[in-house]
């Protein structure tokens, strides 16, 4: 089946690397970014939240409204709405685009991050919020009668919405974590479930998780696969691992300055979610596996968020992203450090390789899941050649 590519629309060109240059809000940067996205192949982009950061439903409008292929994923917190509400956002930007956005659900593994804009309920609780609130959304976007919700965590009488999407019978619904209570909610609603990138073996191991949840709630269909990666491609190994160890000495100079290198870095001391413990622990067992996934990048920032790179050339990321392919992921997430020139280089030299290597595969009627792991690939393989210290390259350089 076609594989998808997520890139990232972020609302300034601030990185791990670099801080932003403008506001938190650049709209010109916004609209430059996701066009280069939609013009180098890419099929959808990120909308991410924060506590702090510009709203990103309004953003997402911005570049609906202006771009005419390019697909929204946008993310969404439930503490921050009651469900009535955000089921018509939702539906009003599904008609805005034309039908395409999905909408990504956060439940939150920080209490820090979530006690930010008043949300004090436990992980657990949080998570059977998510599950209710998804329920509520899915129903309000298909139901032309009004209905009365008594449910734990939300009541409401006598409901109908007048907006509904351009999507039949809706939208998308994306789910990500890596405890059991996420495969638990996610597996019973979500028809993408996100991933942060692990070695094929981990990884493996999380998709069978998220397929016996799917069967445990009944599904005959489990959740399609997102894994998340940062690339850092050059044009050979040898200027491939240069720039990633340039990266990782960026962001740590930054540390060393005091400076904020993510929205999230309270947790890079104690990280909570159970996705951000397991990429430490893999980031101390190893510093890569397989043919490309490289932990110092999760390690310099305690496991925040995406953060495990895959290092070399665009063949070599291209066929490291066909081995998560061959075990059932469905949609790449990717992301670089020079948002702007990387989204324009990973376009341009990675994503034909890999959309010529899933044709021919599909071509050959070739198997998928952990059937396909080759064992020479697998384990933790070499660290790569260590380059001298300095500030990463500017947009261009190195590749």
């Amino acid at each position: 089946m076609p594989v998808e590519f997520l890139g990232i629309a972020a609302t300034h060109d601030g990185s791990e690397t670099n801080p932003r240059s403008g506001a938190a809000f650049d709209k010109e940067y916004t609209l430059k970014l996701a066009r280069a996205h939609e013009d180098h192949g890419w099929d959808r982009v990120l909308f991410a939240y924060g506590s702090g950061s510009p709203d990103p439903a309004p953003a997402a409008a911005y570049i609906a409204s202006r771009l005419d292929r390019l697909q929204i994923l946008l993310a969404h917190r439930p503490n921050v709405s009651y469900p009535t509400f955000a089921a018509k956002t939702f539906a009003t930007l599904d008609r805005i685009s034309d039908g395409r956005l999905t909408v990504h659900f956060i439940t939150g593994g920080n209490d820090h991050e979530q006690g930010r804009e008043g949300d004090t309920l436990t992980k657990d609780q949080r998570y059977a919020r998510t599950r209710e609130y998804i329920e509520i959304v899915k129903r309000i976007w298909t139901s032309h009668e009004s209905f009365d919700h008594e449910g734990e965590h939300y009541r409401f009488h006598d409901f109908v919405s007048d907006v509904f999407p351009v999507q039949q019978p809706r939208p998308d619904v994306s789910f990500g974590g890596s405890s059991p209570a996420a495969y638990a909610a996610g597996g019973a609603e979500a028809d993408i479930y996100a991933l942060w990138g692990e070695p094929l073996e981990r990884t493996a191991e999380q998709i069978e998780s998220v397929r016996a949840a799917a069967r445990a709630a009944g599904r005959a269909t489990p959740p399609r696969i997102q894994v998340a990666f940062r690339p850092i491609i050059a044009p050979t190994e040898e200027l491939a691992w240069e720039k990633a160890y340039r990266t990782v000495d960026a962001i740590k100079a930054r540390q060393n300055r005091g400076e904020r290198v993510t929205v999230r870095d309270h947790s890079r001391l104690t990280p909570e979610n159970t996705g951000a413990r397991r990429l430490i622990s893999i980031a101390r067992a190893g510093d890569r596996y397989d043919r490309a996934l490289w932990t110092p990048t999760a390690a310099a920032t305690g496991g925040a968020g995406n953060s495990n790179a895959l290092v070399g050339t665009p063949e070599t990321v291209a066929r490291a992203l066909l081995d998560y392919y061959d075990l059932g992921v469905d949609i790449i997430s990717a992301r670089g450090y020079d948002l702007l020139g990387d989204a324009i280089d990973f376009g341009r030299h990675v994503i034909p390789l890999v959309r010529e290597g899933v044709a021919r595969r599909d071509a050959e009627g070739a198997p998928r899941g952990p059937q396909t792991l080759d064992p020479k690939i697998l384990g933790p393989g070499p660290a790569g050649p260590r380059s001298v210290t300095g500030p990463q390259s500017p947009a261009g350089a190195g590749r």
